[in-house]
């Protein structure tokens, strides 16, 4: 898109969006241009329609793709200074379906099954603490507080730094990994060359051959690990608002206001994690 793209990337940059984001987004807008070899100033509601009904049709995109591509858009024709090219486009309804939920025991054979220390550490962040997959990845070193037994989890999905529990279980993996890796740099988790963190895809693909290993049938994904953390939470006993506080969500309510863990509640709490080996964890499966 050239000018046209440097202008949007500026923009995306002052809003303050996450990389991760703004990378989705430019993606995104990159493709719908490319997909009529014109430029974006030729283009309008007629060819986003088509390209989105393209995407839904042909490519069987589902619809969280599709509405993250109408964002983009959106985006794009404001940056372009045409958003009435976007007025009459509408979010694409999504079908809500429960995740298949992993049972105490199958967390328990996935992290067993995991032969690579590094994937094993990234699989019990994941599920020992709720993080998102963005969220592990962009851990840095000093983001372990092993004195406090916390983690500090920066720049998340809805820009607010949040502190979790750092359970004894998941300090002795984030240990073992260390001493088996010893990770250049200030990233935790770094991808090849060490500069750039573990790409999300890679996570996708270890933790789906994992379940394969392991004799787990369910579909696996990163984010999977995160709903079993809350419902395990939840299956434990742990009020629903703590768990909404722990995973970052902002209250979908509009009299509910946004509160913190007190430091001491925060200390006091156990992962799921510790729970799967005790009888106490019977209760998951």
């Amino acid at each position: 898109m050239g000018k046209h793209r440097d202008k949007m990337e500026q923009d995306l940059a002052l809003r303050g969006l996450s990389p991760s984001t703004r990378e989705g987004y430019l993606r995104y807008a990159d493709a719908f241009v490319a997909h009529f070899e014109r430029s974006a100033d030729e283009l309008g509601t007629e060819q986003v329609r088509s390209w989105l009904l393209w995407l839904l049709k042909v490519r069987k995109r589902d619809a969280s793709t599709v509405n993250v591509a109408i964002a983009s858009l959106r985006f794009l024709f404001v940056s372009l200074g045409r958003p009435e090219v976007m007025h009459d486009i509408r979010g694409v309804r999504r079908q809500h379906r429960a995740p298949d939920i992993l049972s105490g025991g199958e967390v328990e054979r996935l992290l067993a099954a995991s032969a690579d220390i590094k994937h094993r550490a990234i699989f019990t962040l994941l599920y020992g603490a709720g993080l998102r997959v963005s969220e592990v990845l962009a851990l840095r070193v000093g983001d372990i507080d092993s004195q406090r037994m916390v983690v500090h989890v920066r720049n998340t999905k809805n820009r607010h730094d949040r502190i979790v529990p750092l359970s004894p279980r998941m300090l002795h993996t984030l240990r073992d990994y260390w001493k088996a890796r010893r990770p250049q740099g200030t990233l935790l988790f770094p991808g090849q060359g060490g500069s750039k963190p573990l790409s999300r895809d890679a996570v996708g693909l270890a933790i789906r051959t994992t379940a394969r290993r392991a004799g787990i049938d369910k579909k696996v994904y990163p984010h999977l690990m995160r709903h079993a953390f809350a419902t395990h939470l939840l299956e434990l006993g742990t009020d629903l608002r703590t768990v909404q506080i722990l995973l970052g969500h902002r209250s979908l309510s509009s009299t509910t206001r946004y509160t913190h863990l007190t430091e001491a509640r925060r200390l006091t709490l156990s992962s799921p994690l510790e729970a799967l080996r005790t009888e106490q964890g019977q209760i998951l499966g």
